[in-house]
């Protein structure tokens, strides 16, 4: 397709369609909804980046009353449904709430965000205020939220408020759509003041809770959020996760959307590097692509055609998860981690109802978490499976490279972070006295307190012993220059003019530890490592080689 043009960064349904930007119809999802219109509320849960704020956007242009929306949607699949489109198309008075940006150091700053937000869309319904059906309070109540004014109370009732306006002016319910509606939750929680958010937002959706004026709501987010924390007493609620199989197909891109969408750029033949790098979500009974990286990587290709897969996603969500799961220390995840980094799947209850409040509260929520937000995904139930699995248990496994790649990173941080708390003092002692004995029983014990990754690789191993040695007062270099090669690692203390150098080996048993070390010795002297920095002025220079099998370690000193 000549001069496809590929949106990246851009959510707006109108944007995409005016501009003839490429677009993947989703407007089924139209249709879908609309067969439960008796349902007064319906959450949609979904890890960040795979199009719920679009999707609101085109339910925004195709309700609101305020638009006229029949070019936007001419090509798309819901136009053939002519009656629908009669009975719905611009038809309801809708409110659209983004709560994406409400953030803030502290409960004030937050609530003055939540207050511009919701003062934003007051300004877009300025009519109301004009009109005579409202009464002389109505509108001094709506000049307040308008212009920011109101005090918590009014903020409360604001929602509500608004849908009771619309229905004065129009004659019918409004329908109300709140995107990201736990963005402010998971910001209160991460900076402590999450019980003043709860209170806010609480009274926001009274809205939701037996509203008359409410023809029905759609709230999106990445977590559904138990109902007695913030939705107490609402009625008619039905939630739609990643586990259920209604929305699915809408939420992503589908194996059949994606093959289309590369014959249409002429890259269909960079079909299997997309799939292993962006696909392996499973919605439900779908295996879902996550859009953001495909659009990203297909609009790096028609640029470049030898670009190669990138970690967008990485960029765009809160990957402290990882980290946050990997530093608690009272639970004993190391052979979980290390099953998923090899490729392989884990056994785990799926915890759906939960409050940010107490994410951290046990190892199943922080693995119902990793599953939520899209780090882990379902195997394929026709995956093969040594045993059934349990009432309410998942198979979770990593669902492509990109992820993979979070993982690998996010521990390898850990290790290195974790190891500059420890108290190293002993085990540098060890390296300038040249004592490769003890250098063993002290590095054993480190590896057998990490996790692996890479199927013990000798770049695993390299990295390892990257992360042991730095940060501790002295310049360690990796792959250091020198003489007739690189040595893997070269730890120099200018302070007291000496240094060593570590060649790393990994030994294909442990009956070849010691085999390793010797040919690691050799090649430290056959090309000449130390000659460089013994030119340098550096008056001692050790040399080890180190050898590695698994969890297993041997030091051996010249």
């Amino acid at each position: 397709m000549a001069g496809l043009k590929i949106p990246v960064g851009r959510s707006g349904f109108a944007d995409i369609r005016k501009n003839g930007y490429y677009f993947i119809d989703k407007s089924g999802l139209i249709e879908e909804l609309l067969k439960t219109e008796a349902t007064q509320v319906t959450l949609i849960t979904r890890p960040r980046r795979f199009g719920k704020t679009l999707a609101m956007s085109m339910l925004a242009e195709f309700f609101d009353v305020q638009k006229d929306s029949q070019k936007l949607f001419s090509g798309l699949s819901i136009i053939g449904k002519k009656e629908l489109c009669k009975n719905w198309m611009n038809q309801y008075p809708t409110i659209f709430l983004s709560l994406k940006s409400v953030d803030g150091l502290d409960f004030p700053s937050a609530y003055a965000q939540l207050a511009s937000v919701i003062a934003e869309v007051y300004k877009q319904h300025l009519f109301l205020a004009e009109s005579s059906k409202l009464n002389l309070f109505d509108k001094e109540f709506f000049f307040k939220i308008a212009g920011e004014q109101g005090n918590l109370k009014d903020i409360k009732n604001s929602i509500l408020k608004l849908t009771q306006f619309m229905e004065l002016y129009y004659g019918k319910p409004a329908i109300l759509l709140i995107d990201e509606y736990d963005v402010p939750f998971a910001k209160a929680s991460e900076k402590g003041y999450y019980p003043e958010m709860l209170d806010a937002a609480k009274g926001i959706m009274e809205a939701i809770k037996d509203n008359s004026s409410l023809k029905f709501a759609i709230l999106t987010g990445c977590l559904r959020i138990a109902k007695e924390s913030i939705f107490t007493g609402t009625n008619n609620f039905v939630s739609d996760t990643i586990s259920d199989t209604r929305l699915n197909e809408y939420f992503g891109f589908t194996q059949q959307e994606v093959n289309t969408l590369l014959k249409h750029a002429g890259l269909a033949g960079y079909a299997a590097q997309i799939k292993e790098w962006y696909d392996g979500y499973r919605f439900g009974n779908f295996e879902i692509y996550c859009p953001w990286d495909v659009m990203n990587h297909v609009r790096d290709l028609m640029l470049d055609p030898s670009s190669q897969p990138k970690n967008f996603w990485e960029n765009t969500s809160d990957n402290g998860i990882i980290r946050m799961f990997l530093n608690r220390t009272d639970f004993d995840i190391h052979d979980k981690f290390e099953a998923l980094l090899a490729g392989g799947f884990i056994r785990e209850e799926i915890e759906e109802n939960l409050t940010y409040d107490t994410l951290g509260s046990s190892e199943r929520n922080l693995w119902s978490l990793l599953y939520l937000f899209g780090y882990l995904t379902k195997m394929d139930p026709e995956e093969a499976l040594d045993e059934p699995l349990k009432p309410r248990q998942f198979a979770l496994k990593i669902p492509n490279t990109e992820i993979m790649g979070i993982f690998q990173k996010s521990v390898k941080t850990w290790f290195t972070d974790s190891s500059a708390k420890q108290d190293r003092r002993e085990l540098f002692s060890a390296l300038w006295a040249g004592n490769d004995r003890k250098l063993t029983t002290l590095i054993s014990d480190l590896l057998f307190g990490t996790i692996s990754y890479h199927d013990y690789k000798e770049s695993f191993y390299h990295a390892f012993l990257t992360g042991l040695f730095s940060n501790a007062g002295y310049c360690v270099e990796s792959n250091y220059k020198n003489g007739l090669g690189r040595a893997d690692i070269v730890v120099k203390d200018r302070t007291n003019r000496r240094a060593a150098i570590c060649e790393a080996k990994r030994a294909g048993s442990e009956q070849e530890l010691e085999t390793e070390c010797w040919k690691a010795l050799q090649q430290i002297e056959e090309r000449q490592y130390a000659v460089k920095i013994e030119h340098d002025g550096f008056r001692e220079v050790g040399r080890f080689g180190i050898s590695f099998f698994q969890k297993k370690c041997l030091v051996k000193k010249k």
